[in-house]
């Protein structure tokens, strides 16, 4: 199945709890809410491909995660990007499976990382072939990732506009 990335939004007046707590805040099926199972946690589920979650409220990244940490992160000797925050972490590898990376980002660090995110150009997501995923056609991948950029973009956006914070799972 792979490592995929959920977020999670939550409102200001949440955040210690998102804070001391993130697990409070995200969903105890993300994968669930990202696919539309069905009945959730039944023994057979009908996918429906459409999220559970209003967009304003969960942010699915499918695989897209990898790329877009690397788009922003430290390239050549520039610094990462702002909005490599929103993409940091990487799983932990144990002798049982893995463990999942988890960070709250707080309202106040939103804005930022929405910003950033909006002046990432085609240019940069042209690079991505260049950048060692070769897992499609290198348009193909770029469409990919474009794709979720989007998504990325429109959420962040939202939560700027709304003042709220959000839990990001890598996992």
């Amino acid at each position: 199945m792979g490592i995929r990335y959920y977020a999670f939004a939550f409102d200001r007046d949440q955040t210690e709890q998102a804070l001391s707590d993130p697990d409070n805040i995200m969903s105890d099926d993300p994968l669930a809410d990202a696919w539309g199972l069905v009945p959730r946690r039944a023994m057979a589920s009908t996918i429906t491909g459409v999220q559970t979650l209003p967009q304003r409220d969960m942010l699915y990244l499918d695989k897209a995660w990898r790329h877009l940490q690397v788009l922003t992160g430290q390239l050549d000797d520039s610094a990462a990007r702002p909005a490599y925050r929103m993409f940091e972490g990487e799983v932990t590898w144990t002798e049982r499976g893995h463990r999942r990376w988890v960070r709250t980002l707080r309202p106040g660090d939103i804005p930022e990382i929405a910003h950033d995110l909006s002046a990432i150009g085609a240019d940069e997501l042209a690079r991505l072939p260049e950048l060692g995923f070769g897992h499609r056609d290198p348009q193909e991948e770029i469409s990919y990732v474009g794709h979720f950029l989007g998504r990325a973009r429109a959420f962040m956006t939202t939560l700027a506009e709304d003042g709220r914070g959000m839990v990001y799972t890598i996992g």
